[in-house]
This record gives structure tokens, C-alpha cells and sequence, in this order.
């Protein structure tokens, strides 16, 4: 039975290590990728309501209305009517806490998977974590065949802090980083979120970064190999071991494509390493977005008053992953 009115909430995230591995031109052919990420309360939020007539409305940051699904422009909004053989007489709405686009929170793909669990409640089906991250796998890397990874799509479902392992047979393990509270709530205490105000297009850096996995085939390996060991280090509370950890997965995925990092980037970096912090990364692919410094001992407002022309976003960890948080009938 079709419902009135269904709204989900699904978190955004950050990536501490592994980012890249995720891409199946590495674990297809040369091991198992390893990424830690964590998703954090911002959210991306989806309204979907049945339309008065049997037309469709797409609102995001343009506004289309069509009869047909197939006439829909919005690439992932079209695939996922049509993989949920919903064909008309319905409204969907897109809200977003943080810019929707080139932010590297993995926003694309938050945004699908929220859609997703949608219109499945909207349809009246459960639908579990694995098969939201699955659908949504599906729908942007073999319908669309849009270049990229995997971790985005199951951070969105899942939610939480996150040991995710990448098979060459395609499967994902999912293994939640269990981290003692008082830890935990140091960790976030030493993290800094910041904005550069540069948007970049994920799909560019992670398709020249694809072309390229072959020449890096031992970068890659490193990184899978600090990820293990600081899921370890996680677990058992040791989360003062992050910066390190962090730092030199930066150094390696630096070297994966030139369009990663930039000289403006390098310097606000080598800026937060003189005044305290213990290592960071850009989030996401690289390019622009947030960046994000590990810093567990510095006087906060001092720290980040070094950075006046980067905007600090303050977040706390978010452990629900997508949620339906109203349903109308």
C-alpha cells in the first residue's frame, strides 16, 4: 500500500583511512580494500508524497516536471523510480544540511541511499542496511557507471564508525569500530571539520585516480595496512594514534592523482601541523571540500583562528545511519 508522506534521514560522513581502496580497480585485481569512516549528524533529508494528479515533481536545486519517468534528468532519481517500478503521481523533495555537491561528505550517494529507503517505505517495504547500500551500489556503478567506490553508499546505510573491507568478489564486510566511550568522546573532542569553499567533481579526481591504480599498486597496500592497524588501535581506545594514522595515509593518497591535493591545500596543512595538530587529510576524493585535522591537545578558538579564510563546521558522530523519520498515510 502506497503511504501519503514519507521523509528519511540519512547522516553524511567523513573518511579517516583507506579512501581509494574502495575502488574496484584495486580490489578487483590487486586485494582487499580497508577504509574507517564515520558518519556525523549531517543529513541529507528526502520528502517523497503522492501527487493530487499522476505527473512527477523533482525538486533539488533545479525543479522538474514530467509524465514519464524516463523523461526525468536527475540521473540517480530516474534509476531508483525505475529499479522500484514506481511510475508516476508522486513529489520528491531533496533538503541537505551542507552543500549537496563537491563537499566530499559522500553527499551523492547519501543522497540516493536516502531516496532509496523512501520509496521503499513510501511502496510499504522494509528494506535492511545492506540491501539500501546494495540498491544504491547497483544503481551508480553499474546502471550509470559513474566512477567511484563503495564506502559512500554503506557509511549512508549503516551509520556509526565503520571497519569496512572490500572483496574481489564484490562482497563488503561491515564491522563497527567499538570504541571504549571516554575515548570516544576524546576523539571527537580533537577533531576539526573545515570548509575550504572549494567544490570539485568527485567523478574527475576518482576517474583519473582509477586510471591510475596499477602504477600504485603498493601505495594502495599501505593504506589498507594503516587502516587495519588503526582499526586496532580504535578498538582498544587508543585514539590519540589517529593523527599519525591519518598523516600518513594523506603523504600516500597524495601521490595517487595530481588532482588530489594542490599547493593552497598543502600550505593550510603544513599550517595545521605547526600549531599542534597530529596529522589530516582532505575528505573525500581530494580537490576542495573539508578538510579534516586530528588535534587532541590544542586551546580549540586558537587553533582554529589560524584559519580565517576556511570556515570550522562543527559535527558529532552520527549511529543510526538512514532513518525514516515520518510516514503520513
Amino acid at each position: 500500500m502506497k503511504r501519503r508522506m514519507i521523509i528519511s534521514k540519512t547522516p553524511l560522513r567523513i573518511t579517516f583511512t583507506g579512501g581509494g581502496t574502495d575502488l574496484p580497480e584495486y580490489y578487483r585485481n590487486f586485494g582487499e580494500g580497508a577504509v574507517i569512516s564515520a558518519s556525523i549528524n549531517k543529513y541529507i533529508y528526502i520528502v517523497v508524497n503522492k501527487k493530487f494528479d499522476d505527473r512527477i515533481r523533482v525538486s533539488y536545486s533545479v525543479t522538474e516536471i514530467v509524465d514519464r519517468v524516463d523523461q526525468i534528468r536527475h540521473p540517480t532519481v530516474r534509476e531508483a523510480l525505475r529499479l522500484l517500478n514506481i511510475d508516476g503521481g508522486i513529489e520528491i523533495v531533496s533538503i541537505s544540511d551542507i552543500p549537496s555537491t563537491g563537499t566530499g561528505l559522500g553527499s551523492s550517494s547519501t543522497f540516493l541511499v536516502g531516496l532509496l529507503h523512501a520509496l521503499h517505505a513510501y511502496s510499504g517495504e522494509y528494506v535492511s542496511q545492506r540491501e539500501l547500500a546494495e540498491e544504491a551500489v547497483k544503481i551508480e556503478r553499474e546502471i550509470l557507471r559513474e566512477p567511484g567506490g563503495k564506502q559512500d553508499q554503506y557509511m549512508a546505510a549503516y551509520g556509526g564508525i565503520q571497519f569496512l573491507k572490500f572483496l574481489p568478489d564484490e562482497n563488503v564486510v561491515v564491522r563497527p569500530v567499538i570504541i571504549p566511550e571516554e575515548a570516544r568522546e576524546r576523539l571527537w573532542r580533537s577533531l576539526f571539520l573545515m570548509y575550504t569553499g572549494i567544490e570539485r567533481r568527485s567523478q574527475d579526481i576518482h576517474r583519473e585516480q582509477s586510471s591510475k591504480v596499477s602504477e600504485n599498486v603498493d601505495s594502495y597496500r599501505e593504506m589498507v595496512r594503516i587502516t587495519e592497524e588503526l582499526y586496532k588501535r580504535l578498538s582498544r581506545g587508543e585514539v590519540d594514534s589517529l593523527g599519525e594514522s591519518l598523516h600518513r595515509n594523506w603523504m600516500l593518497k597524495k601521490t595517487l592523482a595530481g588532482s588530489i591535493s594542490s599547493g593552497w591545500i598543502d600550505e593550510l596543512y603544513e599550517r595545521a601541523m605547526s600549531n599542534g595538530a597530529r596529522g589530516g587529510k582532505l575528505i573525500g576524493a581530494g580537490g576542495g571540500g573539508f578538510l579534516l585535522f586530528h588535534a587532541p591537545d590544542v586551546d580549540r578558538r586558537n587553533f582554529v583562528s589560524k584559519f580565517p579564510e576556511l570556515r570550522e563546521e562543527p559535527f558529532a558522530f552520527d549511529y543510526q545511519g538512514s532513518q525514516i523519520i515520518f510516514v503520513g498515510d
